[in-house]
């Protein structure tokens, strides 16, 4: 397995490194502007390089996306229009879309009377709903808290195949967080009109402050920028952290290796203990994460506490369930990172309920990590006997 991930990082380091150059980044590049952003040749290449890396004909990043939720409305309000429908073809969406969906008198989905139909496409016919010819069709790659498998590349495929079957206009939008980079390929390159993320995820490695991405076609990548911006302006703003930005991009193929190697890790480690995980260790990986079922909520606290205090921010803080914003119950979170809420450095959350199940992800420092789960475990298992 850590030949075959050795394999990835390579094959990505290469594509991104080819990004730069027949972009000619230079020096220049680096510098942070001001005001209007007229000609602000960073901003530009950095949206080339970002597009060039996906295999996208055009990229929006932006370190003042705040937040993947924030790129993925972005994206979805740009596409959709009142009376068309959104289709989220892979069961119910992350809990941080509820309101943008459902929202009251907050500029959601309902409030624009935008149709909205969620089916699971390994347990419905989802060729039932395609039969409406929804505008838009919303793949999320990552399990996110559920426990169904995260996608990967070849399943991504075979659902646009039959999206394109069934409804051939309509636009497939993926949600890619948690994924850049764990492959070989990204959505773009097997059919997806656009993709968004995270840049203090996968594609930021630890290293970007903030920020996130749309990157895909370049009609609807230009729909975007206008939502994001305002209707008739492109190709302006100010930049910050452009450096950080292409840094982050240039060594996140080195710190996804680390987290999946974190990953496949925790999953072996957890199971020999007793404990399910998903996905197991010999499986091939589609995104950054392993969901571990910790069985009881005082085990589910000692894993978060115990990853926080092996963290290198913040090790003396003891983490403590709340009232998370986007989420309908209370999440306790382990995020000890260099860059606040950043999941590509080791991070775990979970909501405090029944199965108990805690997600782990990231990892950019597979030593690091490796003794901060073995702790964990070893504290559970103590407090058990």
């Amino acid at each position: 397995m850590n030949t075959i991930i050795d394999k990835i990082c390579e094959n990505n380091s290469k594509k991104i490194l080819k990004a730069f150059q027949n972009n000619k980044v230079s020096e220049m590049h680096f510098a942070n502007s001001t005001g209007y952003g007229y000609s602000n040749v960073g901003r530009e290449v950095i949206n080339s390089v970002f597009a060039e890396a996906f295999s996208a004909e055009s990229a929006i990043v932006s370190s003042n996306f705040v937040s993947g939720t924030h790129a993925i409305a972005t994206a979805i309000f740009a596409l959709l229009r009142p009376k068309d429908t959104i289709l989220f073809i892979t069961g119910k969406p992350y809990d941080t879309l509820e309101t943008i969906i459902n929202g009251e008198n907050c500029c959601s989905l309902k409030d624009f009377n935008i149709n909205v139909e969620i089916c699971d496409f390994l347990n419905d016919d989802i060729e039932f709903f395609l039969k409406n010819k929804p505008k838009v069709v919303y793949l999320q790659r990552s399990m996110g808290y559920s426990l169904r498998k995260s996608l990967k590349i070849c399943d991504i495929e075979n659902l646009i195949k039959k999206i394109r079957k069934n409804s051939p206009k309509s636009i497939i939008l993926v949600d890619n967080c948690y994924g850049e980079f764990v492959q070989d390929k990204e959505p773009t390159e097997v059919g997806a009109d656009l993709i968004v993320g995270s840049l203090i995820k996968n594609p930021g490695a630890g290293i970007a402050p903030s920020g996130g991405y749309i990157a895909g076609k370049k009609e609807f990548v230009n729909l975007c920028e206008q939502r994001f911006l305002a209707p008739g302006l492109k190709n302006i703003g100010a930049s910050h952290f452009n450096r950080e930005l292409l840094m982050g991009l240039f060594y996140a193929p080195l710190a996804v290796r680390e987290a999946l190697k974190t990953a496949i890790f925790a999953s072996k480690l957890f199971s020999q203990a007793g404990f399910e995980v998903l996905p197991s260790s010999n499986e091939e990986r589609a995104d950054i994460i392993t969901a571990i079922n910790l069985k009881s909520e005082e085990n589910l606290k000692i894993f978060c506490k115990c990853i926080q205090k092996n963290s290198p921010v913040d090790s003396f803080v003891t983490p403590e369930p709340w009232e998370m914003p986007g989420y309908d119950h209370k999440v306790i979170m382990a995020s000890g990172g260099f860059i606040s809420g950043s999941s590509i450095e080791l991070s775990a959350d979970a909501p405090l309920k029944p199965p108990y199940t805690v997600w782990v992800q990231g990892g950019n420092n597979f030593y690091l990590a490796k003794n901060a789960l073995i702790n964990a475990l070893e504290l559970i298992l103590k407090k058990n006997n």
